[in-house]
């Protein structure tokens, strides 16, 4: 079974296209969008397992320049 998440991310200002931009290479993103209100971007994601998620945020996305904070929020299913 996949993991799937949002991740929501601000970013520095006027950064959001270029951030979006570049996660949407990321693999393992399958939609990233820029988007008005209190985040700046918001990306779904999707893993094999929890940790493979966690190392998606952590080492792919968090070092993407301007972002300056994400939420990542899991999908569960009820």
């Amino acid at each position: 079974m996949v993991v799937q998440a949002y991740i929501l991310i601000q970013t520095d200002v006027g950064k959001a296209a270029e951030v979006a931009s570049a996660i949407a290479e990321v693999q393992g993103v399958t939609l990233a969008e820029d988007v008005t209100g209190p985040y700046d971007v918001i990306v779904r994601a999707e893993a094999r397992n929890v940790d493979e998620l966690g190392k998606l945020v952590v080492a792919r996305v968090q070092n993407i320049a301007g972002i300056t904070r994400t939420l990542t929020c899991p999908v569960v299913h009820i």
